[in-house]
């Protein structure tokens, strides 16, 4: 107990624990520049996507009832569970309109990643102009990629520095989509899952909210002279 005073007495909190992970990546400023720039100012008459996916997303049947919540009482769930599989669900997230395009694929290879920038391509005026938000992940750096880019010169690829995926917005959507449906979710089949998902990005789409990026405190800007930045 006389540990236990001292340290609530001075603020200390040793069972606490936070992770961190510091970008090595030596052209973060003018990538992370690059990314919150298109955010700021987007290009005039052009359509800004950030784009991943969310992979190995697990369709759990719960084997006894879900207890719902009650007063004094948290929402129950089962310890034992059936598992159906997994399932993968690529997202686009309009930056302007807060839209998100989605589409579900059994695997996340560069295949998959292709067929959903023709899904983007496929969903805006001809002719347009698209910029893509995306990480660093081998699958969205491959040869059929490339290829993809050349055969459509409107389109544009921006990468967010090494570990930085914070600065892509769809994240926030996937955090938000992990909390409605996923984290309590129960999905009788791969099917249910994959029909739950599509069913709550329609229901999200009939009213979108975009993400307000703000950029106003200068003495927080991140330059690579940083420490925290670790160059």
């Amino acid at each position: 107990m006389t540990v236990s005073r001292i340290c609530a007495k001075h603020g200390i909190k040793p069972h606490r624990l936070e992770g961190y992970l510091a970008s090595n990546d030596p052209n973060f400023e003018a990538k992370a520049a690059d990314v919150i720039g298109l955010y700021l100012h987007p290009p005039q008459h052009a359509a800004v996507f950030c784009v991943d996916e969310k992979t190995a997303i697990q369709a759990l049947d719960r084997k006894d009832p879900v207890l719902p919540l009650s007063p004094g009482r948290a929402e129950r769930h089962g310890f034992e569970y059936f598992r159906h599989g997994t399932l993968s669900l690529y997202a686009a997230f309009n930056t302007k309109t807060g839209e998100v395009l989605g589409k579900t694929a059994a695997r996340h290879t560069s295949a998959e990643f292709v067929a959903f920038l023709a899904d983007i391509v496929a969903h805006q005026p001809h002719g347009k102009e698209i910029h893509v938000i995306a990480d660093n992940l081998s699958a969205h750096k491959t040869k059929a990629v490339a290829e993809f880019l050349e055969a459509h010169p409107k389109l544009h690829m921006h990468f967010t520095p090494t570990y930085s995926t914070w600065l892509n917005q769809v994240e926030l959507w996937f955090a938000k989509i992990e909390r409605d449906v996923i984290a309590r979710g129960v999905f009788t089949s791969i099917a249910d899952l994959k029909r739950k998902l599509m069913r709550y990005i329609r229901r999200y789409n009939e009213q979108p909210k975009p993400v307000k990026w703000k950029y106003f405190d200068t003495t927080r800007r991140i330059t690579p002279g940083l420490i925290v930045t670790g160059h």
